[in-house]
């Protein structure tokens, strides 16, 4: 059974810093881009990371860009997401998602193109 695992997430302020862990099972992880997507109450899920599965390419938006850091550990079935200097806008439910991976896909494309398989989420809340 196919299963990813979100944690880590709670309340900070503004400024805090939060780390993210998505646990996989079920599948491996060494065949699959993770992509990192959050959904605010009344928006439209944005994805704000994509790491590949070597970990060599990975990919942020400009609302996260050198605040966010995607890592993952695939002996570890884990995938990491650092988030830093957060702002009360990235205030959201957080999802770890997976997609299998083939030749030619990029950290930039791959995680744009529909996941395969989807946590249920953590909720992060930052306060100003």
């Amino acid at each position: 059974q196919v299963q990813l695992r979100e944690s880590g997430g709670g309340s900070v302020q503004s400024g805090g810093s939060l780390r993210l862990s998505c646990q996989t099972s079920g599948f491996i992880l060494g065949y699959y881009a993770i992509g990192w997507f959050r959904q605010a109450p009344g928006k439209e899920r944005e994805l704000v990371s994509c790491i590949t599965k070597s970990g060599g390419s990975t990919y942020y938006p400009d609302s996260v860009k050198g605040r966010f850091t995607v890592s993952r550990d695939n002996a570890r079935n884990t995938v990491y997401l650092e988030m830093n200097n957060l702002k009360p806008e990235d205030t959201a439910v957080y999802y770890c998602s997976a997609r299998w991976e083939v030749v030619g896909d990029t950290a930039t494309s791959v995680c744009n193109i529909g996941m395969d398989y989807w946590g249920k989420g953590t909720l992060v809340t930052v306060s100003s």
